[in-house]
């Protein structure tokens, strides 16, 4: 009878041997898992604080990788403890042993290539990550702080400052809302809006002293203003019974209203200054400066209603004085686009179109006929034919076609 084949391991001297195997490979696993934690730890953290860089999808492989030499290692290493135990024989042991090690160890490899490459951003990250909760308590404190300095100053009910201390009080709630379990990133974020609101309130508080100078100047800006556009609204009447007497009454038709529209913003401008100074008697400057604001706004409006109907005959007596001046121009203009067409190559497609407009000009030049010919009318129809030569310009230079020189 034949023997029982006698197993890879089966005496005391396998027990050694087994022994020394399972070493080398807990040598290896040890190592690569040393390794892999530092790079997790690292990777996590620039997830936390950079999510925009996406290093743990860039991690994945190679932790996936240590993963599985960790899942072979796992499965030999129960392998050989019930060799050991038992007495049974393992198959191909000393080559499976070998190749198990060199799974850990090209997998630790891996891991050394990929913390390498990516060594400063993670180094970076953790540096960050450690600094976050400091981060949170240096910023509340100096947020509880100025917060405090605004709320005990004379200027608290300045709505400058009550503004920028109620954001401050917002982001003091989002931060606390955020909680120590959170996101390092989402920590970071909320202390970075907490202390950019201190900071925004600190400047409040800072430039508030200032506000009452600010707002006696502006009063009395506005005040002095006033008087002028008074005075130059005082013009409007005698400009438009001028252009009456001088000109078509067509060309000042659109203009019969800017007397009273200038008048009534004026008289907005006045209402807001009085209220201005009532503001800043009861020791509220920023609201007198938006106030002024205000009034100046009404006053630009008096003197665009001022500078129309003035313009206006100013215009129309110079084209008075020499009308085909305004034809002459545009002709000149017709005169370039029609050399552009002819450099171009272009006069089959716009020599037509072109020579329609000095037959337009001529026909406007006609109107100037009468007592009181309406040159503002014929102004506005010179000015279309001019918008309408430079658009065809415009097209001839973009549309590609032979060039003669």
């Amino acid at each position: 009878m034949a023997g029982r084949r006698r197993g890879w391991f089966r005496s005391s001297g396998d027990d050694e041997w087994i022994e020394q195997a399972r070493t080398a490979l807990a040598s290896a696993f040890l190592d690569m898992d040393r390794r892999q934690s530092a790079a997790d730890a690292a990777v996590l953290a620039s997830d936390q604080v950079f999510p925009e860089r996406r290093m743990g999808a860039r991690w994945e492989p190679v932790r996936d990788r240590c993963y599985e030499a960790a899942g072979v290692y796992l499965a030999l290493t129960e392998e050989l403890e019930a060799a050991q135990r038992d007495g049974t024989p393992v198959q191909h042991g000393p080559q499976r042993t070998d190749a198990v090690v060199r799974q850990l160890a090209d997998a630790a490899r891996a891991v050394d290539e990929f913390y390498r490459g990516n060594q400063s951003q993670l180094e970076h990250a953790v540096a960050v990550l450690g600094t976050v909760p400091q981060l949170v308590r240096q910023v509340k404190i100096a947020a509880a702080t100025v917060r405090g300095q605004a709320a005990e100053s004379e200027f608290a009910n300045y709505p400058s400052v009550r503004d920028r201390a109620a954001a401050v009080d917002d982001a003091v709630v989002a931060l606390e809302s955020a909680g120590s379990g959170a996101q390092a990133g989402t920590l970071r974020e909320a202390a970075n809006r907490l202390e950019a609101a201190a900071k925004e309130l600190a400047d409040a508080l800072a430039h508030a002293p200032s506000r009452a100078a600010a707002a006696n100047t502006a009063i009395s800006s506005v005040s002095t203003r006033i008087a002028a556009v008074r005075t130059r609204a005082e013009g409007i009447a005698p400009a438009f019974s001028a252009l009456l007497r001088e000109f078509n009454a067509a060309s000042s038709a659109d203009l019969a209203d800017n007397e009273r529209e200038s008048q009534r913003a004026i008289d907005a401008a006045d209402a807001a200054l009085g209220r201005a100074r009532a503001a800043a008697a009861e020791t509220n400057p920023e609201f007198a400066l938006d106030l002024t604001t205000s009034a100046r706004g009404f006053l630009a409006e008096a003197e665009q209603k001022v500078d129309a109907v003035t313009k206006r005959l100013a215009v129309l007596r110079d084209v008075r004085s020499n009308p085909q001046e305004q034809a002459k121009a545009v002709r000149f203009r017709l005169r370039d686009a029609q050399m552009l067409a002819v450099s171009r190559g272009l006069v089959a497609e716009w020599g037509s179109v072109l020579d329609a407009q000095a037959a337009r000009i001529d026909r406007i030049s006609e109107t100037l006929s009468g007592r009181h010919p309406d040159y503002w009318a014929y102004m506005a129809e010179l000015d279309a034919v001019r918008q309408f030569i430079a658009g065809v310009v415009d097209r001839m230079r973009k549309q590609a076609g032979p060039r003669r020189e």
